[in-house]
């Protein structure tokens, strides 16, 4: 039986999505990496089911390419908050992931703000595999001038590591990356960004996704730079965080709540066989 989908993306991380409320979609990880396959398949960064669920909106699933199902994805969310509120006509939906509770709101036209909770800054809740103090490690995880500086580490719902760069034109994303996600420091891999401060109110940041690789946009990994980076003074509690796709505008406010806001788009609807 062919299934129904959506082509979304916010920022360019693109996903498929899979309305679930009516029918499961319980997808194997070799489905999931035959759908994200970008030659074979439709082709997506993550794969997204939205099932039912008591007290909220919808249930929010969300693939890596690779097939893992992992706990949350903001630019995901963001789109899928808005496929919720066109469909309900509601100006605020509640989502429930594996990360907990997500409440977005619309911001405007195809604009989507997102409370993404609280950071996690223990060592346990990254989850670091031995102790060390999150704001700066104390530990060199890849060998490189751009990289000399400690990196932070902030849990989202998933993990991050965040290293600050003076040039991120000259940080090695492509060589660093695949390496520090499966370093045994971060025994559920790690979501590594790499931030360049351009002034308090601005970071310009490239993130190599566990799983997906380098994407144009990471929701999360924005939200954990700005964490990451407001922990040192490096930047103020709110700031434009510009990825390869666009800008993210990022607070994280006196609540210890970080508020996401960004576009979502819809690219084209198609068929699974």
């Amino acid at each position: 039986m062919s299934r129904p989908f959506l082509k979304m993306n916010g920022l360019g991380n693109d996903f498929v999505v899979v309305e679930a409320r009516t029918q499961p979609f319980q997808p194997t990880a070799a489905e999931v990496r035959a759908i994200a396959d970008r030659t074979s398949g439709v082709g997506c960064d993550q794969l997204i089911a939205i099932e039912p669920a008591p007290g909220v909106d919808a249930r929010v699933r969300f693939w890596n390419a690779d097939g893992e199902e992992v706990g949350a994805c903001g630019n995901g969310t963001r789109c899928v908050g808005w496929l919720l509120m066109q469909s309900t006509g509601k100006d605020e939906v509640v989502v429930e992931t594996q990360a907990g509770k997500l409440y977005a709101k619309k911001a405007g036209e195809r604009l989507v703000s997102v409370d993404m909770g609280e950071p996690r800054l223990a060592w346990r809740e990254i989850p670091l595999a031995a102790e060390h103090d999150t704001r700066a490690l104390d530990v060199v995880l890849y060998e490189h001038p751009q990289l000399g500086a400690p990196p932070g580490c902030v849990s989202m719902g998933n993990p991050h590591v965040t290293f600050f760069v003076t040039d991120i034109a000259e940080a090695p994303i492509l060589q660093a990356g695949p390496a520090i996600e499966r370093h045994p420091l971060f025994p559920e891999h790690v979501n590594v960004g790499f931030a360049q401060m351009v002034d308090r109110g601005h970071i310009r940041l490239r993130v190599w996704e566990r799983g997906a690789g380098l994407t144009r946009a990471c929701g999360t990994g924005a939200c954990a730079a700005l964490v990451a980076a407001a922990r040192r003074d490096l930047v103020d509690r709110a700031a434009t965080l510009e990825l390869d796709g666009g800008e993210l505008f990022i607070e994280w406010r006196d609540d210890n709540h970080v508020i996401m806001t960004g576009p979502a788009a819809v690219d084209f609807a198609g068929e699974l066989p």
